[in-house]
């Protein structure tokens, strides 16, 4: 009877411990997903307003959405601004070209 009870106590400890860290894990997973969708901006919006003047605007927006992707920031503007995202402003051809416009 003695060593019944004891395996009782035990087991309801692990599934009160397994229940603990499996309620830890979703908290962490749910919090670490709110923040990176709220990091992220729209590119095709930031590209669409960034190439509104170019005069090939699909060479532009496809370029801008490559860095865009990698970089997750479009410098405001038309033109030029390139200094409020490094990121953006450093990415190459393969000519060793600016790559984004």
């Amino acid at each position: 009877m003695m060593a019944i009870s004891k395996a009782l106590i035990a087991s309801l400890l692990i599934s009160l411990l397994l229940l603990q860290l499996v309620e830890a894990d979703q908290l962490v997973t749910s919090s670490g997903e709110g923040t990176s969708a709220k990091n992220s901006i729209d590119c095709g919006g930031a590209c669409a307003a960034r190439c509104r003047l170019s005069s090939r605007p699909r060479l532009c927006k496809r370029a801008c959405g490559t860095c865009c992707a990698r970089c997750n920031c479009v410098p405001p503007g038309t033109a030029g601004n390139q200094e409020m995202c490094p990121c953006y402003a450093s990415l190459t051809t393969h000519g060793g070209r600016k790559k984004c416009p």
